[in-house]
């Protein structure tokens, strides 16, 4: 196959492009800078469209990863302005430029994230529960509305709602291994909160999976079968890099120091589950937390 890939040098987007180089399929990425366009690098903007667009007329499947960092910093107005211009904006842009293609991708699959149901607490999710509330549930709700319009332009779209990705390279994980390994890790709050996770072979080997099967569409989850709770998860952690756990950081300290991000991305939980990747067969490499973290930390 050959695949369009905007966001090719995130966490995710590097290694899909990675893997997917090595089972021989093409992948054109889509660039920013003037200096990387080449013969397989297309320049983009996210607020000015593409340029030279007619080459990605070959193209089979689109994939959609860019977006400013949700954790990047403190949610100001203008941070969550920007977040949400780059991540909605930027879909719609990418809609509609690729819609105008005479030969379309088959498949338009765009990033979003479990965001979108909110804070939960116990209740288990699956993609057919409702949207929640808060900035990250409104964000993800118009970010999939906005790649659901290729729909309209004949591409199928699909929506990987991704969770915790665990990986050293990038993410929430790898901001927690210094604190961890230093041995002054610990549960976050009360440690209740649900923790969706996923390696990163998983996303990758799913996001392949999503441009194989011709049967998924829409909204589907990019989770483990195994949520675990946040002192679990910290437990687990721990164990795996042979440290204590003992060290646990109050709510009231972290809403202080980032506010709205952290009752939102570090309190608020969700229990997903993957019904629609089981549904069409998708068998994960790392199904547990604790064989998960062992292959991605080595």
């Amino acid at each position: 196959m050959e695949i369009a890939i905007a966001g090719s040098t995130g966490l995710v987007g590097s290694e899909l492009v990675k893997v997917l180089r090595s089972q021989g399929h093409k992948v054109r990425r889509l660039v920013r800078s003037e200096n990387e366009v080449g013969a397989d690098n297309v320049l983009w903007h996210p607020r000015q469209g593409i340029r030279d667009i007619q080459r990605l007329e070959s193209v089979d499947a689109f994939v959609n990863l860019s977006g400013e960092s949700i954790a990047g910093g403190r949610w100001t107005a203008s941070r969550k302005k920007e977040i949400y211009r780059s991540r909605v904006e930027g879909t719609r842009i990418l809609v509609d430029r690729i819609g105008r293609l005479e030969k379309k991708p088959s498949v338009f699959i765009n990033a979003s994230a479990i965001g979108f149901y909110g804070d939960r607490r116990d209740e288990t999710l699956t993609e057919q529960s409702p949207n929640g509330e808060g900035f990250l549930a409104e964000l993800c709700k118009a970010w999939e509305s906005e790649a659901m319009r290729a729909r309209e332009k004949g591409m199928r779209a699909v929506t990987p709602r991704f969770g915790l990705i665990l990986s050293p390279r990038g993410g929430a994980l790898a901001k927690m291994l210094p604190v961890f390994k230093l041995g002054a890790g610990g549960k976050i709050g009360n440690g209740k909160q649900w923790m969706s996770w996923i390696s990163i072979d998983d996303v990758v080997q799913g996001l392949i999976h999503l441009t194989e099967k011709a049967d998924l569409s829409g909204p589907v989850n990019f989770v483990s079968p195994n949520p675990v709770q946040n002192e679990a998860f910290t437990k687990v952690l721990a164990r795996v890099l042979r440290r204590p756990a003992i060290f646990p950081v109050p709510a009231a300290a972290l809403k202080l120091m980032l506010g709205e991000m952290a009752e939102e991305l570090l309190l608020a939980g969700q229990r997903v589950v993957p019904r629609e990747l089981q549904k069409s067969g998708f068998q994960f490499t790392h199904p547990d937390l604790e064989s998960a973290l062992r292959a991605v930390l080595k």
